[in-house]
């Protein structure tokens, strides 16, 4: 994984506000990349090993595909973050898998979390197409060092095209389609995931992350099953997804996770 830990390795989201062309893009680039560099800092002190970039305010969100204005400032925040000197992520919401490898390339992101990675569904935003054809043959021309952490029957979606195979058979196709991670949701943001999916999915051979609904309370729970936890909304004022990360229940977290709480 990203860091050889005894305890999964903690990462923070930095959720950026509106970018250009969104709904709600607030008209200030200095703003968005502002509040990236301040969330980064704050999840690092409080205790976090590495940090995933998304777009997370770009609602409702487009579907596989971004424009250009929204890669080019992911890139630019990207790179921001990126200065901070940990190891980080990017995911380009909605399924836009093609446009994360970009960013990820250009800033020095160490992986993208990849939606609709293998087998397709249909999510909040319409029917999302497999791509890990294409995206790996991207990577390959690109000659990029970037993993690709797949989400297996993600959050916001209905799997009932996928009924069929059980959560570890959706798992082990992704290994086969060539993911280098495999992350775990509840059914939406800021819902727990099942222990017993994180150890469906630990069936396939790869690291597994668990994507949501970690919180202090269950966290020891995931030490020995996940390799690592993506933490967002918890770790905000208020638990509040749509807040600034607030430092102290970063370390509430951290410490929780790692059994000094």
């Amino acid at each position: 994984m990203l860091l050889p830990r005894d305890e999964p390795t903690l990462i923070g989201m930095v959720h950026l506000l509106a970018l250009p062309g969104s709904p709600g893009w607030g008209g200030s680039i200095a703003a968005i990349l502002e509040r990236a560099e301040r969330d980064a800092e704050a999840l690092l002190a409080g205790g976090c090993d590495a940090l995933l970039v998304e777009n997370m305010h770009d609602l409702p969100y487009l579907r596989g595909r971004v424009e250009p204005e929204t890669v080019a400032t992911m890139a630019v925040a990207a790179s921001r973050v990126a200065a901070f000197g940990a190891p980080f992520g990017v995911q380009v919401l909605a399924a836009a898998n093609r446009e994360a490898l970009g960013v990820a390339v250009a800033s020095g992101a160490r992986f993208i979390r990849a939606e609709a990675y293998a087998y397709a569904h249909v999510a909040d935003e319409g029917w999302l197409d497999a791509c890990a054809a294409e995206l790996a043959r991207a990577r390959a021309a690109l000659g990029a060092d970037v993993a690709f952490w797949a989400d297996v029957k993600k959050k916001h979606a209905a799997h009932a095209v996928t009924a069929d195979l059980s959560l570890a058979d959706v798992a082990r196709g992704h290994a086969f389609a060539g993911a280098d991670a495999l992350v775990v949701t509840g059914s939406e943001t800021g819902r727990p995931t099942s222990l017993d999916d994180v150890d469906a999915a630990r069936e396939a051979g790869l690291p597994v992350i668990v994507g949501s609904g970690v919180t202090p309370e269950n966290a020891r729970a995931f030490v020995g099953r996940a390799d690592a936890v993506i933490v967002g909304s918890w770790l905000k004022e208020g638990g509040d997804w749509r807040a600034p990360v607030d430092v102290a229940r970063v370390r509430a977290v951290a410490s929780a996770l790692r059994g000094s709480a």
